[in-house]
């Protein structure tokens, strides 16, 4: 596998070829932001290092793609941190309810030490992370029922993220939480196998969810990155420059991926109204209100965890 990797037709250069693989459109900033870092790798390596970008989904999903990895046969893939709750279990936080009071202090944590340190909880499962990709606040959206209190969310069926955080909020709000895989969604949608979804304002208008969900609620309940996983099996294999190259491209690529992110969500508001879709600004308050407890309860049933969230949320008033 390994070999297959590396081969290419520049193999007589010495020319190491890396495949990045993920599932998100080509006019997404996450995929603007992975050819910047596979720019960056090139100049720094000086072409002897190359990554090799292949989108949406075409060498499987995500689940599939850290499988890939895991065996050495995928270098690199974008995943949500969701995703690898399973690998990293620390990583659940970013599920939970309002713990990152805005853009900036969710900066200041993918920035700090402690955030760094959570990138490398899946390397006992041979996954190692490279850098965040802020992916903004998930908010709800539905094809019926305006969602301005949670109260509105009772028995609608909400589509999730195959994560038990993200089940167990949209339960704490009252919905019926429903896992989907995000390549299904739309069907699902148009189908009725659930009602709503909640997600970012890019991924909303770039997945064109809005041509059948008319409402968008910006209650923005939790902020959940998307990670740039690399196969801790190849990077082994890397000399020591090599490493350093593709850490400081990935690094790079997580500055110039907010800038794009911040444009995107102004472009994404704009085109979703004059699509027709209602923007509603719910009181967070009562959100917050209504999934603290969930939060409450890690206290004593998981205190690791909450003493993360609690680092996170001092992080703020630092």
């Amino acid at each position: 596998m390994i070999l297959v990797l590396f081969a290419s037709c520049e193999q007589k250069e010495n020319v190491k070829s890396l495949k990045l693989a993920h599932s998100l459109s080509q006019d997404h900033p996450v995929h603007q932001a992975l050819m910047f870092f596979a720019k960056r790798v090139a100049e720094k390596s000086n072409g002897k290092l190359k990554v090799e970008v292949y989108p949406g989904g075409q060498l499987g999903s995500e689940r599939e793609s850290l499988e890939l990895l895991q065996l050495g046969g995928l270098a690199m893939t974008k995943v949500s941190s969701a995703v690898m709750e399973n690998f990293s279990p620390k990583l659940r936080v970013f599920g939970y309810p309002y713990i990152f009071e805005d853009k900036e202090h969710r900066y200041k944590f993918y920035d700090s030490d402690l955030g760094k340190e959570l990138l490398l909880e899946g390397e006992q499962y041979w996954l190692r992370g490279l850098t965040y990709f802020d992916a903004g606040s998930r908010s709800f959206y539905t094809k019926d029922t305006p969602i301005q209190t949670p109260s509105d969310l009772n028995g609608l069926k909400i589509r999730v993220m195959q994560s038990p955080t993200a089940i167990s909020l949209v339960k704490s709000l009252g919905g019926s939480p429903t896992p989907v895989s995000w390549g299904e969604l739309y069907t699902a949608l148009q189908q009725g196998v659930v009602e709503g979804a909640e997600n970012n304002l890019p991924s909303f208008y770039s997945s064109r969810h809005y041509e059948i969900c008319k409402n968008f609620s910006l209650d923005e309940h939790s902020a959940v990155p998307d990670i740039l996983v690399m196969s801790t099996q190849i990077y082994n294999k890397l000399s020591a420059k090599e490493k350093e190259w593709i850490q400081e491209a990935a690094d790079e690529a997580a500055v110039k991926q907010r800038e794009l992110w911040e444009l995107a969500e102004v472009k994404a508001l704009e085109a979703i109204k004059e699509e027709g879709v209602e923007i509603t600004y719910p009181n967070k308050e009562l959100f917050k209100e209504e999934s603290d407890q969930i939060i409450k309860d890690l206290k004593k049933e998981e205190p690791a965890l909450y003493n993360i969230i609690q680092q996170i949320k001092n992080l703020e008033d630092e």
